[in-house]
Formats: C-alpha cells, structure tokens, sequence
C-alpha cells in the first residue's frame, strides 16, 4: 500500500539578515551553513544546514539586492510589520516548517480541489533547483479556520529528482522533535490530520503566542532545543532560585554588635 502521508522537508529560521541568521545557527549548533542562493520570485535569499534523514535547516532573510518593485509579498511572513518587529526584538528564530509531497500526488491538482485547504502553489527556483510551494497570495502563513501562525506547515513539491538535502555536507544532527504550541489546537490538529501531517509535529494548547519548539539531537550526545512556548518560559523562570530578599538587621545597639 502507497503511503500518503506528507515528510518533512524543511525547517524555517528567519532573520533580519542573511549574514545575521547564518551566525545564529553557527553559534548553536557549531557547524557553519552552506550556500544556498535566492529566490527571484520572492525576493529572498538563504542558507541550509543539513538533517539526518532526508530534511534541512533553512535561514532565509529578504534579500537586499532583489527588485523590491518587481517581487510579489515575500513568503513566511517576512513582509509583516509585527515579523520584522519580533526579528527586531527577539533576533533570528525558528519560525516555520514545510511538509514535502511526494509524487505521484500533485499538489497542483490537490490545491484545485481543495482551494480552502490548501493555499496557492507558487512555481519557484533558486540555483538550478525548481519546485511548487503552497504560499498565500499575502505572503502570510498557510492557516485554517484561522490558525496557522507559522505552525502549521507550507506544503512543497520538488520538480528536480535530487532532493537539496542530498547535496548538503553532513552534520550529524537530527531533529529529535517538533511540537507546535497554538490557542487553537484543535483547529491545528484537525488541519495535520487532514494532510497527512500528524505523525510529524505534536500539537498542545498555550495561552500564549503560537510557537514552535524543535529538539535536536547533536553528534556529541547532547540535545540542543529552538523555541520557547509560554508556559515553558514560566516554568523556566520558575524553577531559578531565588535570591532572597535582604532584610533590616535588627537592633543590636545595647551589645555593639551587627546581625550576621
């Protein structure tokens, strides 16, 4: 029997600069990035780190030498004021995820019947590699019913038989886990489940911000993690200790002697 059910591809982390985004994931995982190029349609450009098993690390960034005029809203967001303020505040971060589709299923007629599930394809292209991307005509996160918000993933067909991963240098590094965190789970795991998606990311409830969270597993043994929900953040600070307060020393004037 075929299996149906979507891979995963690709993993996201934008930034303000591409130069900005590539020193973020040296400085966390200590391995460098290889040159990936850019992407005329969207005005962007990017950096890969490769996984274990067929996946990749992506660092995009809008691409400064792009024809601004000539380039459609820029995918993943970049062109969001409330991005470009958190990339600002916060610095390069891990902010979305592709799921692969794999022929024979074409995700071009997939889209043409289900325009309210799935968003349009855009043909793209970037240094000899040509595939078809699920991207709103906004430049926005894919959504459903609402929710998207980076976790829920682009959708993504390659039309070169070589997968970019298989030309990538090796790391060693695999991606242990991925979970999204949204205020409205339900509609999100409704979404996965529908695409054949739910084996690849699990989904809680937050009443914070919609986040993802990746685990990594690393060659030295260690385990390196991006991302933060809310309640994870809380427990964090939590869990330090803390410093207790100073208090007044009592009145120790009748033996001439301070409170140690």
């Amino acid at each position: 029997m075929t299996d149906h059910r979507l891979k995963l591809d690709h993993l996201v982390i934008a930034a303000r600069t591409l130069e900005e985004g590539a020193q973020f994931v040296a400085a966390k995982f200590g391995v460098e990035t290889a040159p990936g190029g850019a992407h005329p349609l969207m005005g962007t450009h990017n950096r890969l780190l490769n996984l274990w098993g067929g996946a990749y690390l992506e660092v995009i960034a809008i691409d400064p030498a792009a024809n601004a005029e000539a380039a459609r809203p820029r995918l993943f967001a970049l062109d969001d004021p409330s991005m470009q303020r958190r990339l600002d505040e916060h610095g390069p971060q891990l902010v979305h995820w592709v799921a692969r589709v794999d022929r024979p299923k074409s995700l071009a007629r997939w889209r043409e019947q289900y325009p309210e599930r799935i968003a349009p394809v855009a043909a793209m292209s970037r240094a000899g590699n040509t595939w078809g991307l699920t991207v709103p005509d906004d430049g926005a996160f894919p959504a459903w019913q609402g929710a998207g918000d980076g976790v829920l993933p682009s959708l993504i067909q390659w039309d070169t038989p070589r997968h970019p991963s298989g030309a990538l240098p090796e790391t060693g590094i695999a991606l242990r886990s991925l979970t999204g965190f949204h205020p409205r789970a339900r509609a999100v795991a409704e979404q996965l489940a529908w695409l054949g998606a739910a084996h690849l990311m699990r989904v809680e409830e937050t009443a914070g911000a919609p986040v993802l969270v990746a685990q990594f597993d690393l060659p030295d043994g260690t385990t390196l993690t991006l991302g933060e929900s809310a309640e994870q953040a809380e427990a964090r600070a939590a869990s330090k200790p803390r410093r207790p307060k100073k208090t007044e020393s009592p009145d120790m004037t009748d033996h001439g002697d301070t409170a140690q």
